[in-house]
């Protein structure tokens, strides 16, 4: 028995960011998030260290570029798309502060919406 995919949400900011990635980087990243709707983990998503247990970082190197796309599974039941950026960095793997602080902050505000 299949299960039903969840449906997936977006924060308004993070889906106007993401409709700003070239093409095939978004098509990589919502087939991504569709494998987190069924209940999976695509190859290119990890576990995000420090936001809590259920938030998932896709990680896409594309054409020179790095992408990223941050969503939560334990928020309600939908996977929340809570925050999307393109790094400017390839070379380090450390997800800029500004980033960080904007994840957590959206996070708590969704928590907070969700209750």
């Amino acid at each position: 028995m299949t299960r039903k995919p969840r449906p997936i949400s977006w924060i308004k900011a993070a889906l106007k960011d993401f409709e700003a990635f070239p093409e095939g980087a978004r098509s990589i990243c919502l087939a991504a998030l569709a494998i987190a709707a069924a209940g999976g983990k695509a190859d290119i998503a990890k576990p995000m260290r420090g936001m809590g247990s259920g938030v998932f970082e896709v990680a896409l190197p594309y054409r020179g570029d790095a992408f990223r796309v941050v969503y939560a599974v334990q928020l309600g039941d939908e996977i929340w798309v809570v925050h999307v950026f393109q790094k400017r960095s390839t070379r380090g793997i450390k997800t800029p502060k500004r980033d960080v602080d904007l994840i957590k902050d959206r996070l708590k505000r969704l928590k907070e919406m969700l209750r």
